[in-house]
């Protein structure tokens, strides 16, 4: 039988972390839950846990094993930049219940640093490899002792359902690991979601804790446009980039466009100009309702283009670390004078600069920005999703 500790029953998990760690030093093979079904974890630095691993799960080559990460930006050091696509998946997924594929093929990729034998197992098709960032407080607490990323398998028979409990691990594998953590049922109860994404394509190989709705809204790019009151210029921006976008892509919803400002309150309508000149231009801004820029916003943006040098400096003061991210709209540096208080003339003719600009910008765009909306759509039923810790059953699913 396995050893088990019960998470549950300490108020300091620290001792069992220690005990874990240390085993996975050892090159042993742990029982762990995770945020999907309860896994088996192993070293990736350790052939000996690797060969082990295999042989309790009974798996051949053809079925790559995923790895787990202790955060998005530990990701980094192993795809070495990504797509934006892949890019936004793993900022509105991660941690949780995604393993998301990509290719890894850069010489500075940190999966060079592990053993050929480890290497070989983790690259599936077309030189990608599956990545977790699992989020369960005792995985959380792995990865910050443990210098290696973990191999991560569910802690299931071949054929056999996953295991959502200790005791169903137990019932399957006991005797075969030595040490086994339990923290109750699982949280997702079932299968992390499997996504391919090479460029601007992505392919869900097997649906999991995330439904394919979510997935289709989360690879959709988020651009921002943000004034001072989120009353004038920026409404009148997202109005006109929304149409814009749908005109390019030929679609209404490919990319998600809003609006805020850095002083803005809450739920107020557009100026009565901005609203008339939009409507000169066949488009409705009554709905309007300002809302100030926040994490919310910041969060989930891809792309945020302000209306003054002023905006751009007060965002990055806030956010410091985005600055890869947030732009002014006039690509020269310059500003988009308030119109605020302005006759209609002055609102028409800030359009019309903010129209201009924003042209210059969807040109500027290269194409992997905008996700491949037919291919987000078609799951590939003919590869081999790697073997995470969240299901294993007949057809190799992860």
């Amino acid at each position: 039988m396995s050893k088990i500790l019960d998470l549950r029953a300490t108020d300091d998990p620290r001792d069992i972390v220690h005990r874990s760690v240390q085993a996975l030093v050892e090159g042993s093979v742990v029982g762990v839950p995770t945020d999907t079904v309860y896994g088996l974890a192993a070293s990736a630095l350790s052939e000996t846990a690797l060969e082990r691993l295999c042989e309790i799960k009974g798996r051949d080559k053809a079925s790559p094993l995923a790895i787990s990460v202790a955060s998005r930006e530990a990701a980094e050091d192993f795809y070495c930049g990504i797509a934006p696509l892949a890019r936004r998946l793993a900022s509105r997924c991660w941690p949780g219940p995604l393993t998301l594929v990509i290719p890894c093929e850069s010489s500075h990729s940190a999966v060079r640093q592990l053993p050929a034998a480890v290497q070989e197992r983790i690259r599936g098709e077309f030189g990608c490899v599956g990545f977790r960032v699992v989020d369960h407080r005792v995985i959380t607490h792995i990865h910050r002792f443990l210098s290696a990323p973990l191999l991560l398998t569910s802690a299931n028979l071949t054929g056999q359902p996953v295991a959502t409990t200790a005791e169903q691990v137990e019932q399957q594998l006991g005797g075969q690991i030595p040490l086994l953590l339990d923290d109750g049922p699982t949280r997702y109860g079932g299968a992390s979601t499997v996504a391919r994404v090479r460029g601007n394509q992505m392919e869900i190989l097997r649906e999991g804790g995330i439904e394919r709705a979510a997935m289709n809204q989360f690879i959709k790019p988020i651009i921002a446009l943000v004034c001072t009151g989120n009353t004038c210029r920026s409404p009148m921006a997202e109005t006109l980039l929304r149409d814009q976008l749908a005109k390019k892509l030929g679609c209404e919803d490919a990319v998600r466009v809003l609006s805020a400002g850095v002083a803005a309150s809450t739920g107020s309508g557009a100026t009565p100009q901005a609203i008339e000149v939009m409507g000169r231009r066949g488009l409705d801004l009554t709905g309007h309702s300002s809302r100030p820029l926040d994490d919310s916003v910041m969060g989930v943006a891809d792309l945020v283009l302000t209306m003054t040098r002023g905006h751009r400096a007060a965002i990055l003061a806030a956010w410091p670390g985005l600055h890869d991210r947030v732009f002014t709209l006039r690509r020269d540096g310059g500003d988009i004078a308030d119109p605020v208080g302005m006759p209609v003339d002055v609102y028409e003719g800030c359009a019309d600069q903010i129209s201009s600009e924003l042209s210059a910008w969807i040109e500027a765009l290269d194409d992997d920005f905008f996700p491949d909306s037919d291919s987000a759509q078609t799951s590939s039923s003919q590869p081999t999703p790697p073997t995470d810790a969240s299901s294993d059953s007949d057809s190799n699913q992860a």
